[in-house]
């Protein structure tokens, strides 16, 4: 399955109109999208908020993942403060797949930011958080957060914008995107054999394990005829016949 290193920002000293701060909202969205991450199968790591940049980028490079999703919230400049809106999603421009992964963000966004036209993937050969990451990166700046409307939004729709990211994450992956429920525990139930866990929602999907009968599993979700499910360290899909609630 897919692994994502989800790096929100650390700058708390950028003040949000209204109260708050970028490190405070970037991290409850954050928080927001790990339900939403389990559910559709993506495993992830959350950067160490006591560590800067280089830091985020040194523990991404120190692991294999797929994806490095950095969270940021943009400001106007001085002379300017709190003019502007628009959220923009950085891509390298040296990588094919990181330019389709902020296309499909910034696509994507235009279903719930209330400037759909002002939506946009921008290249960048400076920020370091693309450029010099193993994985495939991006960085999203969502919005304004010195402008009264975009901080707004952000406080307000957390949620929204959080399943927004992670739908745009299993259109990069192509996975479908599972809404999450409660959490639960699962026993396999089968004739005795073993359980496929499948790196996709199908039978012909590459075999990640086989899981024993009378395992307990965690169920993040449902998509079809299969549960999203992780046993032993690993996260993948089983038959919803074979496991019992």
């Amino acid at each position: 399955m897919p692994r994502l290193f989800l790096s929100p920002s650390t700058q708390e000293w950028n003040p949000y109109n209204g109260g708050g701060n970028e490190e405070l909202y970037m991290n409850r969205l954050a928080d927001a999208m790990e339900p939403y991450l389990r559910s559709c199968g993506i495993s992830f790591v959350r950067n160490d908020p006591d560590r800067n940049v280089a830091g985020a980028i040194a523990d991404s490079n120190a692991q294999d993942f797929e994806v490095h999703l950095s969270l940021h919230s943009n400001a106007a400049p001085e002379s300017r403060p709190g003019s502007m809106r628009g959220i923009e999603v950085y891509y390298s421009p040296y990588s094919i797949w990181s330019e389709k992964l902020a296309v499909i963000i910034a696509n994507n966004f235009r279903a719930v930011y209330p400037l759909p036209d002002q939506t946009q993937a921008i290249a960048t050969t400076t920020l370091g958080e693309v450029t010099r990451t193993r994985a495939v990166s991006v960085l999203a700046e969502i919005g304004y957060h010195d402008n009264a409307e975009d901080a707004d939004w952000i406080r307000n729709n957390l949620n929204a914008i959080a399943a927004n990211l992670v739908q745009s994450l299993c259109d990069y992956f192509g996975l479908p995107f599972v809404e999450p429920v409660a959490v639960v525990r699962g026993v396999v139930a089968t004739d005795g054999s073993g359980l496929n866990l499948r790196a996709f929602p199908a039978k012909t999907a590459r075999i990640l394990a086989s899981i024993p009968n009378g395992a307990t599993l965690t169920v993040y979700g449902k998509t079809g005829s299969w549960y999203v499910v992780t046993w032993n360290g690993l996260t993948g899909y089983v038959a919803a016949a074979f496991v019992a609630i």
